[in-house]
């Protein structure tokens, strides 16, 4: 057999295997919860032996986080084709409400996501969620929509959605009602949000502070360029601009 066949047989066959081992995580996750999952577990459940799951996923870690992306395809599918509207606002709204409907469908998947803690080191589906997220809220800056900076509503979001998310599946099943979320779901887009504007008689020294580290952005994404710098700052001088803007709004 010629080699590159031979190459292609055999990744095949890994391809395979790995989609084997990782269906028969999937359905232990499912059946059993996360604490079934150990590697000898899934071993025996895909009929295989427990160096063969090591020598394709290097250890339990990595097979969790392989296993992470394999059962969040689908969810991740769907944010990848949402279309973007006219209003980056309600294309926000429209990635909350398949995040939280997907948590709440797929108890055990979320769980392995977002309650399996390792500092420093997240999956690669829950990477590609974030970016997706942080797409979305580029797009509402560019609108003018954004009162905070792009990180600082990635983190009111995240936190808001995963935190609720988590607190219901504590709950007994039949009491997970999802219309609770709503009004978190307002108030989290109210407060990064500038046609909501600051409270009081008007807009507040930190408070239009913020609007303009929206506008202006983090300065981070090399592709954008950074708008300060292209106003005729040095690259040391918007560093510096986007720290005294920073302390104004604290």
């Amino acid at each position: 057999m010629p080699a590159a066949r031979t190459e292609t047989v055999a990744t095949t066959d890994r391809s395979e295997q790995s989609a084997r081992i990782l269906q028969a995580a999937a359905d232990l996750l499912r059946e059993q919860g996360p604490a079934a999952i150990s590697t000898r577990a899934v071993a025996i459940a895909a009929g295989v032996q427990t160096p063969t799951l090591y020598r394709l996923f290097g250890d339990k870690d990595g097979l969790l986080d392989a296993l992470a992306s394999y059962v969040f395809e689908s969810y991740l599918a769907e944010k990848r084709a949402l279309e973007p509207s006219t209003d980056a606002i309600d294309d926000i709204r429209r990635g909350w409400d398949i995040h939280v409907e997907f948590g709440l469908r797929n108890p055990a998947f979320y769980a392995l996501m977002y309650g399996n803690l390792h500092p420093g080191r997240r999956p690669a589906a829950a990477q590609e969620n974030e970016q997706i997220l942080r797409r979305l809220l580029e797009r509402a800056r560019q609108q003018g929509r954004l009162r905070v900076p792009v990180e600082t509503a990635a983190r009111h979001i995240e936190a808001s959605t995963t935190g609720a998310v988590l607190l219901l599946l504590s709950q007994p099943e039949s009491e997970r009602d999802p219309a609770s979320l709503v009004g978190l779901c307002d108030t989290v887009i109210a407060s990064i949000v500038s046609d909501t504007g600051p409270t009081g008689d008007g807009p507040t020294i930190a408070g239009q502070a913020l609007a303009l580290l929206a506008a202006i952005g983090e300065g981070n994404d090399a592709r954008a360029g950074d708008p300060v710098v292209e106003a005729g700052f040095s690259p040391a001088e918007a560093v510096l601009l986007r720290e005294w803007i920073g302390t104004l709004a604290r």
